[in-house]
């Protein structure tokens, strides 16, 4: 690759592909520029803490909600227990048509309500699984 005044060097000049290593140890522990500025953070550590401590006592919300979310653990949705007509044995159509009219009625919320429609879609899948290997080996059966 070459600039406007010649070509451009990286790393060593007097490098030469294939020649021996003139470090065959490798760059000694520490060194790299990101090991020493992770060294001179982790020196800072203390006085960077503070100035960000002092600045969300003063109001700053940004460095107050950097403090929250490393102290206090994000809260996790818990859904409540939900009890409407659902009738387990019908058929997937009315299952879902069941789940829809809670959801209308406010007896199950919404996002309650797609889990409970994801689980037995799943479980409809499963179901129908099961029912094409139970027709498959019948038919191997038959053949045999």
């Amino acid at each position: 690759m070459a600039g406007p005044d010649g070509p451009i060097v990286t790393g060593n000049p007097n490098w030469v592909k294939g020649m021996k290593s003139p470090n065959p140890s490798g760059r000694p522990p520490g060194v790299s520029p990101q090991s020493k500025l992770i060294q001179k953070m982790l020196e800072n550590a203390d006085g960077i803490l503070d100035a960000i401590i002092a600045k969300a006592m003063e109001g700053d919300s940004s460095s107050a909600s950097l403090i929250l979310a490393r102290i206090v653990p994000a809260l996790k949705s818990q859904a409540q227990t939900v009890q409407f007509d659902f009738d387990h044995t019908a058929p997937a159509s009315e299952q879902a048509a069941s789940i829809l009219s809670a959801i209308a009625s406010g007896a199950v919320s919404p996002d309650v309500g797609r889990q409970i429609m994801e689980a037995v879609n799943a479980l409809t899948q499963i179901k129908a699984g099961e029912l094409l290997e139970a027709r498959i080996a019948a038919l191997e059966e038959k053949q045999s």
